[in-house]
């Protein structure tokens, strides 16, 4: 028999093969790339590089981390919605994911329609906090000072429109009380002002208070998840302090351009969820001031959307806009 014959004769069984059967390209092809949009260093960058390490040795590929800085996490959020080659995904947050497209007219993306949720990584807590001199000492007492003397209290944050602003305005609507704000450039310079009592409260990751607190420089009176952090277990949530129905989360989570096929979705998540899960990085990441999470790319995307529509709402209620 002919080779052409032979050829011949294999064709209507090849046709029978599913397409998914036939010789599919293998993936990763060449290095991967994980966009992240702040500076190395920051909490954001040190969550994507256990997660890269970990790509690099299961999928046989050099993993590389890409920072992308610029306009609050938007610039290096737009870069990971832009991708095209296949090969890029990235980390991202609550603003450039949740509020940014209410509060920036021209947001160059839709994280909603332009990205593919892929899992969240960490859980960042944080904490409402007071200076320790201050008269109050707890939340009853914080709220009690500000309904008997409106005007008198002043909260920090790092700026209109930061998560500690929104969550802090949330707290007052269900409180009832009225704290004037007071937006910084960043935490440090806020941290500053609350120690020496020019502001009266903020809402700041934990692992930046926790230190001054524990020496009595500054008091925790709430954490703002909805369960206690087994990072800090001491301190209450603001339901058990007196304020049910407000909660805040920080977190970090994974992210790739939109139309990923939902195959290499769950086996990105499912790699992620050990990266998180080694010991070793637990470790580093709760001396940090991160919970790890283990989660699927379904659960990720229902926790997005409640989010999303929730905090919408607040950036609209309020009328933050800003140009950028």
């Amino acid at each position: 028999m002919t080779t052409t014959r032979r050829r011949a004769l294999a064709l209507p069984a090849l046709a029978l093969l599913p397409a998914t059967a036939r010789a599919q390209p293998r993936w990763p092809e060449r290095t991967l790339r994980i966009i992240v949009p702040f500076p190395a260093g920051t909490t954001v960058d040190l969550i994507a590089r256990p997660v890269a390490s970990h790509f690099a040795r299961v999928f046989g590929q050099p993993c590389i981390v890409d920072n992308r800085v610029g306009g609050g996490g938007n610039v290096g959020t737009e870069a990971i919605a832009r991708a095209t080659d296949g090969h890029t995904i990235g980390v991202s947050l609550n603003g450039p994911i949740l509020t940014a497209p209410a509060i920036f007219p021209r947001l160059g993306y839709d994280p909603e329609q332009d990205l593919t949720p892929i899992c969240m990584l960490d859980r960042i807590p944080t904490a409402l906090v007071i200076p320790g001199s201050l008269a109050a000492r707890d939340l009853a007492g914080l709220l009690d000072q500000a309904r008997r003397a409106p005007g008198s209290l002043s909260y920090g944050s790092i700026g209109v429109g930061s998560s500690g602003h929104l969550a802090m305005e949330e707290l007052k609507r269900a409180a009832a009380v009225e704290i004037e704000h007071v937006p910084y450039r960043g935490f440090p310079q806020a941290t500053v002002d609350l120690l020496a009592g020019r502001i009266q409260a903020m809402i700041s990751p934990l692992s930046s208070v926790l230190g001054p607190a524990r020496e009595g420089q500054l008091r925790i009176i709430a954490v703002t998840g909805d369960a206690r952090t087994p990072l800090a277990p001491e301190f209450p949530t603001l339901a058990e302090a007196g304020l049910p129905g407000v909660t805040a989360l920080a977190w970090n989570g994974l992210f790739g351009p939109k139309g990923m096929p939902a195959a290499l979705v769950q086996r990105l998540a499912e790699e992620a969820g050990r990266a998180m899960s080694d010991p070793e990085t637990r470790a580093a990441m709760a001396a940090g001031g991160m919970e790890t999470v283990v989660d699927t790319p379904a659960s990720f995307a229902r926790f997005l959307a409640a989010e999303r529509a929730r905090w919408t709402a607040v950036v609209r209620r309020l009328n933050v806009t800003l140009d950028g």
